[in-house]
């Protein structure tokens, strides 16, 4: 879904996915630990979350929400075009600055806040928002902790990781915290690829919704534009669904939607310990794992560049930079690592590609 608003507005958006789509990729993916275990000494050292570790983990969450609630507040403000400037005269020494950016940065939050207060419908707005992105990502996690747990690996509740409002999408993310090894190249395989398979689930009925209350953009009035280009899924669901892309605004839950595909398809990228590193080296072993781990850094390199010259976007450099970090981190070796995949296994692996090819964006965004 192409969706464009000026650059005044959503530049933050642009910068904030970015990094938002590189803090839940690579914190999502636990930190195994390297030394092996037998598969019954791992199960013997799970414990169940204790009622401390259940209030710390939903204090987090509701905060999570307070955040994202303005982000989704910010979106729906910026969609509205309206001029909501603090009215600050620009400082004019260096001390001055230093007091007008954190002043500025209150006012504005201020402002957008208030705005909610007087059209409770930016509230609701910000709130549906809210609710789809955290259902991906608790779906995500969830995904991981349910396959630890069925597997007797020692892990914690998920972590949400509130971000200052209008500062990334209201979120930096969600991980967990894996506290004891892993025990086979299969219980690997399905804990990496459960987050993103139930993040993906998710993401459909949210992506539905949010092209069924798709309604015509609003002409920017001048300035420059930022594109959000769309997944090959999203396509086809506009297609099924007579949506013309090109003619719809943005809303919250085509906006959580699009979020939620852009971190699906880089947490499936084929590179050191991300979820789809994980499946490759489940599937293939550690040589072909590495290999494809340079193919994709190579290749999103490469597509950096493109979309530097043709979109006049650096959010590629930054996914290049992700994913050459992620191929100096050694991936595990888990305690069983010579079990091969089932043909069962090896069906859902297949599903998991057509799941990256669906969500993968080779330039998600546009600067015009």
């Amino acid at each position: 879904m192409i969706r464009k608003g000026r650059i005044s507005s959503l530049i933050t958006y642009h910068s904030s996915l970015i990094t938002f789509s590189m803090s839940e990729s690579v914190q999502a993916v636990p930190p195994f630990v390297d030394a092996p275990a037998p598969y019954d000494a791992a199960r013997k050292g799970v414990a169940r979350p204790t009622a401390r570790e259940w209030t710390r983990h939903a204090l987090l969450f509701f905060l999570t929400v307070v955040t994202t609630t303005i982000a989704g507040i910010m979106m729906a403000v910026a969609n509205s075009n309206q001029e909501l400037e603090p009215g600050l005269p620009p400082p004019q020494t260096l001390p001055g600055y230093l007091i007008y950016v954190p002043e500025y940065y209150l006012k504005s939050v201020a402002l957008i806040v208030g705005q909610a207060f007087i059209h409770p419908s930016l509230l609701a707005q910000g709130f549906i928002f809210s609710c789809a992105l955290l259902a991906i990502l608790t779906a995500h996690e969830f995904g991981h902790y349910i396959a630890c747990r069925r597997y007797g690996v020692d892990v914690t509740l998920p972590f949400f990781i509130p971000a200052p409002p209008l500062f990334l999408a209201g979120t930096f993310g969600a991980f967990i915290k894996i506290k004891s090894p892993i025990p086979s190249r299969r219980a690997l395989f399905d804990i990496g690829v459960a987050g993103p398979l139930a993040g993906f689930v998710v993401a459909l009925p949210v992506a539905i919704i949010g092209l069924l209350a798709a309604h015509a953009q609003q002409p920017a009035p001048g300035g420059g534009e930022i594109i959000l280009h769309d997944s090959l899924l999203m396509q086809i669901f506009a297609r099924m669904l007579h949506v013309n892309l090109d003619a719809v605004a943005l809303n919250p839950f085509s906006f959580a939607a699009w979020i939620g595909l852009l971190v699906t398809s880089l947490n499936l990228m084929p590179v050191g310990q991300l979820d789809g590193g994980h499946a490759t080296y489940s599937v293939f072993g550690p040589k072909i794992h590495k290999q494809l781990g340079r193919i994709a850094f190579l290749t999103v390199s490469a597509l950096a560049l493109l979309g530097w010259f043709l979109h006049s976007s650096p959010s590629g450099f930054l996914y290049a930079v992700l994913l050459g970090v992620m191929l100096k981190v050694r991936h595990p070796q888990p305690a069983n690592d010579y079990e091969r995949l089932n043909r069962g296994r090896l069906i859902v692996a297949a599903l998991t590609l057509l799941v990256f090819v669906l969500s993968f964006l080779p330039f998600p965004i546009s600067i015009t």
